[in-house]
């Protein structure tokens, strides 16, 4: 599980997530950076897998298909928006 509420802390973006979606490969910061967060303009890049997940904000991005210590991804500014 993780927090659904994260908050990046260097684009001060919410960290938006899709289930049962990966990112394509050719994403890339001006990709987000122009698009986040209207879910019509992202679909463009969305790559549906069941079981992984998707996380963006406006400067960073990662797919999850599996069990993930996020807290070794040191460029990642993802913290908990505080419920």
């Amino acid at each position: 599980r993780t927090c659904d509420q994260l908050r990046c802390t260097a684009c001060d973006f919410r960290v938006s997530l899709f289930n049962d979606y990966t990112w394509d490969q050719s994403c890339d910061y001006l990709f987000f950076r122009n698009n986040m967060p209207e879910l019509s303009k992202l679909r463009a890049k969305m790559v549906r897998k069941r079981g992984a997940r998707a996380y963006a904000c406006q400067c960073s991005w990662r797919s999850v298909d599996g069990l993930t210590d996020l807290h070794t991804e040191q460029q990642l500014r993802w913290v908990c928006g505080k419920h």
